[in-house]
């Protein structure tokens, strides 16, 4: 079976640079979707509460027989569980929900600043660390001035930052604030939720290599150093996604993609101007 490279976080764990998303997932289809996944190799899972799957996915991790510790499980608190009580009880109940004693990562899934409460929330993932029941925690959607607030206000320095990132919308300045403070970025819509796959440059690559647009993306994330997590409910999807691991771009393939970005390439929410 592939083996998924490693990366080191700066809390002494490690996370596979490639895991498995599970935005969009039923809960009753989560258990035979993760499965797949499993039996393709991935070891790595990033839910959350607000997609309403943890129980599919501590289903399909019971079901597995693989060991806990060869897994990674990521999930999120949700917006409205902020603030330091409130993140502590939402904690406990995707735990619950997912059937676990631990997760592996625990992130704060959007600022929402226009409620004041992130800074609190992650003096409760602090915590929640401290405690043991996440091994690592980190945030999501977080801007430069997110993340330097609870720097200051903590000092404890997150993970990673998961953030929307695509050849489309490359967040490069995001990016070298995390290199300065040794941050991972972990990117979601790795391919720009599929319109990507039609563009002129990366057809052409993958013709080169004799890969599928969708590989080429992918190869192009851990090119980067990036670590990403598609998601797809189809299993030959599942497959070809985790089949990236054997061929990698050129200087050429990289220097042409890097001319896709565009300031105006965000698919998402802008996580300063979000309400949600």
């Amino acid at each position: 079976m592939t083996t998924v490279p490693m990366v080191d976080l700066n809390d002494g764990h490690a996370i596979p640079q490639l895991g498995f998303g599970v935005w969009q997932v039923p809960n009753e289809d989560a258990q035979a979707v993760v499965a797949e996944a499993f039996r393709v190799g991935y070891r790595s899972i990033d839910s959350a509460k607000i997609y309403e799957n943890e129980k599919g996915v501590g289903d399909a991790i019971a079901a597995s027989g693989i060991p806990r510790d060869e897994l990674f499980i990521t999930t999120k608190l949700w917006n409205d569980d902020q603030g330091f009580d409130n993140a502590l009880r939402a904690f406990d109940a995707s735990l619950e929900r997912l059937g676990l004693d631990y997760v592996d990562l625990y992130l704060i899934h959007w600022p929402s600043p226009h409620r004041g409460l992130y800074a609190e929330s992650w003096k409760a993932l602090v915590r929640i660390k401290q405690e043991g029941r996440a091994r690592s925690i980190g945030v999501s959607n977080f801007t430069t001035a997110n993340l330097q607030r609870i720097l200051d206000e903590t000092g404890e320095v997150p993970v990673l930052n998961q953030i929307e990132l695509h050849p489309r919308f490359q967040q490069k300045g995001l990016r070298a604030f995390h290199a300065e403070h040794n941050i991972e970025t972990e990117s979601w819509s790795p391919l720009g939720q599929g319109k990507l796959l039609d563009d002129p440059a990366i057809a052409d690559i993958a013709r080169k290599h004799g890969r599928t647009p969708a590989q080429v993306v992918l190869r192009w994330h851990l090119d980067n150093g990036l670590i990403t997590i598609p998601k797809s409910a189809t299993p030959s999807r599942i497959q070809e996604n985790f089949q990236v691991f054997d061929f990698k771009l050129d200087q050429h393939d990289l220097e042409k993609i890097a001319t896709l970005d565009d300031p105006a390439g965000r698919i998402g929410s802008d996580p300063d101007t979000a309400t949600f």
